[in-house]
C-alpha cells in the first residue's frame, strides 16, 4: 500500500493517492495509517481535508477503541495550524473519556501546551479533574471505602462549590458500616465531624452545623456502643455560640445514655470552666454512682475539694473511699489520702491511716513509707521501732526478700539517724553469704571428692 501511494507521488498523482489512502485506512484500521492519511492532506495543503480525516478517525473509533496517539497527533495538528482553542478542546475530550492508565503520554502533552498556550489555572483544572474521576471510580467500586471519600471531599473542598461539597458529604454519610463494631465505625464517624467543622468554619451556618451533629447522634447505635468525641464536639460547638444551657442539656443526654468516664470528665471541664463548683459535686456524685471502684474519680473530687479550702469534705471522700469493697487501684488511692493528711499536717491521722493500711496489706513498700515518714519529722525512734516491727512480720511470714528489702532500708536509715551500736545490731540482722562442703558421690561407689 505505501509502494503503491508512493508511486502516484512520484507521478504527481495527488488524487490518485488521496484515493488509495481512503481505501487503505479503511483495510488496515490502525490509528498510525489514519495519522499518514491526515499527514498526507496537510503536506500537500488541504488542511480542511486533514482535519476531516482526523474527525473521520475519532468517529470511526468511538469511545469503546479510543487511542491516546490520536488525540495527540489531532491536537498537535489544531495547534501547528494555530488553533489553540481547539487543541485545548480535543485534550480536554480525550482526557475525560480516557483513564489514567490508558492516556499518560496524552497527559505530559497537555501539561506541555498548557504551558505555551494557557495558565496554570488550565493545568490546575485538569489535574482536579482526574483526581476526582480516580476518586470517584474507586467510591463506585466500593461506597464503604471511606479513605477515597475523604480523598475526594479534600479535594472538593480546596477547589469546589459550597453545594458541591455539601453534596458529596451528603453521599458519603449515606454509606452506613454494616459491620456492628465500633473499631468498624470510627472512619465513618470522621465523615461526620469533617462535615459538621465544614459546616461551620468553612460554610458560616450555625444551623446547619447543629443538624448535622444531631443527625450524626441519631445515627449512632447507643446501646451497643457510642462515640464521646461527638457529644463534646457537640457541647463546645453550643458553647462557641453562647448556648450554655444547650451544652449542658447535650451533655445531660450524653451521661444518662452512655454514661462514659470520658464524658463524665468533660462535662466537669466544662463546668469548671464555667466556675460552677456546685454543679460540679452533683456530676462527681453521678460519676461515683456509676463506678464507685474507679480510684482517679475519687482522689479527683476530694482534689476539687482540697482546691475550694473544704478540707472537710475532702477528707470526708477519701473516708468513704477508703472504705469501697472494691477499687481498681486502692493503692494509689491510699497514698493520695496520706499526702493529703500530710499536706495538712495531721500527723497523728497520717498515724491513722498507715496503721489501717497496715491490717490490710504488709507489703514492705507500706513498711518503708511508714519508717521514712516518721524519719521526716524527726521522730527517729518512731521510726526505728516501725522498722523493728517491719522486720518480725515479714520474718514470721517467711518472707524472705521482702525482709532483704526492708533490711536494706532500714540500714540506711541507721547510716543517716543511727549511733554505732544500732549499725552493729543492724549489721547483725543482715543476712550472710554461707559456704557449704558436699560429699561427691561417683556411680561406681568410689569418692569424688567434695
Amino acid at each position: 500500500w505505501s509502494s503503491y501511494i508512493n508511486m502516484e507521488l512520484r507521478y504527481k498523482e495527488i488524487e490518485r493517492a488521496r484515493e488509495i489512502y481512503a481505501k487503505f485506512v479503511l483495510v488496515h484500521p490502525t490509528v498510525k495509517n489514519w495519522i499518514k492519511f491526515a499527514k498526507f492532506e496537510e503536506k500537500h495543503g488541504n488542511v480542511a481535508g486533514a482535519r476531516e480525516v482526523y474527525e473521520r478517525a475519532v468517529d470511526f473509533f468511538g469511545e469503546e477503541y479510543m487511542e491516546e496517539g490520536l488525540f495527540i497527533g489531532f491536537a498537535k495538528f489544531e495547534e501547528g495550524q494555530k488553533e489553540s482553542e481547539r487543541a485545548r478542546a480535543i485534550y480536554k475530550y480525550a482526557l475525560e473519556k480516557l483513564t489514567k492508565e490508558q492516556c499518560p503520554d496524552l497527559f505530559k502533552s497537555y501539561s506541555i501546551f498548557e504551558k505555551k498556550f494557557g495558565d496554570r489555572r488550565g493545568i490546575e483544572d485538569v489535574i482536579i479533574n482526574k483526581r476526582r474521576f480516580k476518586y470517584e471510580t474507586e467510591i463506585k467500586q466500593n461506597p464503604l471505602n471511606y479513605d477515597a471519600w475523604f480523598d475526594l471531599l479534600r479535594l472538593l473542598e480546596a477547589d469546589g462549590s459550597l453545594e458541591d461539597v455539601r453534596d458529596t458529604y451528603e453521599r458519603a454519610i449515606a454509606n452506613i458500616p454494616l459491620v456492628a463494631s465500633k473499631k468498624g465505625w470510627r472512619r465513618y464517624i470522621y465523615l461526620w465531624i469533617n462535615y459538621a467543622l465544614f459546616e461551620e468554619l468553612e460554610a458560616g451556618d450555625s444551623e446547619k452545623t447543629r443538624e448535622v451533629y444531631k443527625a450524626c447522634l441519631d445515627v449512632i447505635p447507643h446501646k451497643k456502643f457510642t462515640f464521646g468525641k461527638i457529644w463534646l464536639m457537640f457541647a463546645q460547638f453550643e458553647i462557641r455560640q453562647k448556648n450554655l444551657d444547650g451544652a449542658r442539656k447535650i451533655m445531660g443526654t450524653s451521661i444518662g445514655k452512655c454514661p462514659k468516664p470520658k464524658l463524665f470528665k468533660g462535662y466537669i471541664d466544662l463546668e469548671l470552666q464555667m466556675r460552677e463548683f456546685d454543679r460540679c459535686r452533683k456530676i462527681y456524685e453521678k460519676f461515683l454512682e456509676h463506678d464507685m471502684s474507679n480510684c482517679n474519680t475519687w482522689i479527683k473530687f476530694a482534689e476539687l475539694e482540697t482546691i475550694l479550702g473544704d478540707t472537710d469534705r475532702a477528707r470526708a471522700i477519701f473516708t468513704l473511699a477508703i472504705q469501697q469493697a472494691l477499687l481498681d487501684m486502692p493503692e494509689i488511692l491510699w497514698k493520695a489520702y496520706i499526702d493529703f493528711e500530710i499536706e495538712e499536717e495531721e500527723h497523728e491521722r497520717v498515724r491513722v491511716l498507715y496503721k489501717a493500711l497496715l491490717q490490710r496489706t504488709k507489703h514492705v513498700k507500706v513498711w518503708i513509707s511508714f519508717a521514712n515518714y516518721e524519719a521526716s519529722i524527726d521522730h527517729v525512734t518512731k521510726a526505728r521501732d516501725i522498722y523493728n516491727e517491719a522486720d518480725k512480720s515479714l520474718q514470721s511470714e517467711s518472707q524472705k526478700e521482702e525482709r532483704v528489702v526492708c533490711l536494706e532500708a532500714w540500714k540506711e536509715f541507721e547510716t543517716k539517724h543511727g549511733t554505732d551500736e544500732t549499725r552493729e545490731a543492724i549489721r547483725k540482722k543482715m543476712p550472710r553469704r554461707v559456704k557449704k562442703r558436699r560429699k561427691i558421690d561417683v556411680e561406681e561407689g568410689g569418692e569424688g571428692g567434695w
